[in-house]
């Protein structure tokens, strides 16, 4: 072991051994979380509008409190981007994560605190590394550059001007310390350029000559930066860049579809990969072993978990989910809506995602949709995660890779079933697409019952129709949109064809 190994696990060791501890009683570290989440929020409007005086327990708050998405929220938001302080949280706010999700064109714009950039956001990366070099104490990463690659930060027009909004990445880019500058690349001016294509050019030239040992951000966007800095090389393989690197910690969207691409083009035997949910709303969980897939809850972030079981989900917004299950009643294998109170002033918030607890006791996750992000057009209830994994699948038959790809319906007519069209971007592309559509098909039925049951006998739904398109137009209609870099993802399934028109009037 190293010695700025040794010092680092010596000074991480306090926060290890909680981890440790949460794992073992995690309804411990959510009650101490929770109630110093009331005892902030007494101190606001929000609180004070709820009566958080008399709350005396989470029973008390469950009732008190309604869930809220992201619209019905928004209001208090826009007092905070108004200017107004104290109102969800008792700090002034002057950033603001802006994020247009992937389930909706509308812009959303998360506040985020200084106690939340502190004990949140970065304690969560914290932890991630502390329990990395735990795992692998002979590791190299501190013995060189780590790479982040980041979105841009701009004044926010929505106030007075003096608050700010941007990439989840570029606000903690902007707000990490000055210290870090000496171990991270590239400069902060390069990272926080806003032009996509300039930024990774000036890495490329910034960084081929570095030591990069690891490096973080969006699968889809970081492959982009590879292929260019192997052209910029005229290079064939990473470790030709960059001999030492040995980890990406990756997040924002299912890595499996990616995973061939980056074991092919990263050909070295120490490499590793962590993948980590950090959201624009706070930092979640991240891999704590490198065998599990699954994430470990973190539970002593500033972030009060409750889950509302997917079957439930209408039935509890329409009646306001006053009882919802927290971690001491979450079972495994069913899939749960993900409501968060946080130290960013966010109070029975509806994040969008799904996750499922894959064990307890430790609290471990994987993420497997949106609550808005599936194709339910003629009752197949199909979910981000069923399409990615069967995509994986047919990847893995095929010996193809695909870089980008979004699904939306081909409705019925009198002469046609309905079916799903699929728009794909490969980077390896299959021989044989009509072989590929098969096993794509084969797979999406052994992972979805709904959909099993309208495929057979072409009962109600007829085989998907996967459409190649060019290199890069992914791409093209991200940058028509103002959406490249950063966290901006492509909608991966919609039920209408908004998206697929767009992309098809770029290629037809």
């Amino acid at each position: 072991m190293t010695l700025i190994n040794k010092t680092c696990l010596a000074y991480l060791s306090p926060v290890l051994r909680r981890i440790e501890q949460s794992r073992r009683d995690p309804a411990r570290f959510q009650l101490e979380c929770f109630r110093s989440l009331v005892k902030n929020g007494r101190e606001t409007s929000f609180g004070r509008e709820h009566r958080f005086d008399a709350i005396k327990g989470i029973t008390d708050f469950q009732r008190r409190v309604p869930v809220r998405d992201y619209d019905a929220f928004q209001p208090y938001i826009d007092r905070l981007r108004g200017g107004e302080d104290r109102v969800t949280w008792n700090q002034r706010v002057r950033w603001f994560a802006k994020s247009s999700g992937t389930s909706s064109d509308k812009s959303k714009f998360i506040p985020v605190t200084p106690d939340n950039l502190r004990a949140c956001h970065m304690g969560g990366f914290t932890r991630m590394i502390g329990s990395f070099l735990h795992r692998h104490p002979g590791s190299r990463i501190l013995s060189g550059k780590a790479l982040t690659l980041g979105g841009s930060v701009q004044v926010d027009g929505g106030g007075d001007g003096r608050a700010f909004t941007g990439d989840l990445s570029a606000i903690l880019l902007a707000n990490s310390p000055r210290v870090a500058e000496w171990v991270r690349t590239p400069p902060r001016e390069v990272a926080l350029v806003v032009n996509f294509q300039e930024k990774i050019e000036k890495i490329c030239r910034l960084c081929s000559r570095l030591d990069v040992t690891n490096f973080s951000g969006v699968p889809s966007w970081n492959l982009v930066l590879i292929n260019k800095l192997l052209e910029y090389n005229n290079a064939r393989y990473l470790t030709d860049v960059w001999p030492n690197i040995e980890l990406f910690m990756h997040g924002g969207i299912n890595f499996e579809p990616y995973r061939a691409q980056y074991r092919e083009l990263i050909p070295a035997p120490r490499m590793k990969y962590v993948e980590n949910y950090n959201a624009s709303e706070g930092y979640f969980a991240f891999q704590d072993e490198d065998d599990d897939p699954s994430m470990l809850l973190t539970l002593d972030n500033g972030v009060f978990y409750e889950f509302i079981p997917v079957e439930r989900l209408d039935e509890a917004s329409r009646e306001g989910a006053r009882e919802l299950d927290t971690v001491e009643s979450v079972v495994t294998g069913k899939p749960y809506a993900l409501v968060i109170s946080t130290n960013g002033g966010l109070w029975r918030y509806l994040v969008g995602d799904c996750v499922e607890f894959t064990s307890t006791y430790p609290h471990k996750i994987k993420i497997v949709g949106r609550t808005r992000l599936y194709i339910n057009v003629f009752g197949e209830e199909l979910m981000i995660g069923n399409a990615e994994n069967a995509l994986a699948v047919a990847c893995r038959e095929c010996d193809a890779s695909v870089r980008e790809y979004t699904v939306a319906p081909l409705y019925m007519t009198l002469d046609h079933k309905g079916s799903h069209q699929w728009l794909v971007e490969f980077s390896e592309p299959p021989a044989d697409v009509e072989l590929f559509t098969d096993r794509l098909d084969r797979a999406l039925c052994s992972v979805n019952s709904d959909y099993e049951a309208k495929r057979a006998n072409n009962s109600t739904m007829s085989r998907p129709v996967v459409r190649p398109v060019p290199p890069g137009t992914f791409l093209r209609w991200l940058e028509t949109r103002e959406r490249v870099g950063g966290q901006n993802k492509v909608p991966r399934l919609s039920n209408d064809r908004h998206v697929v028109e767009e992309l098809l009037t770029l290629i037809d």
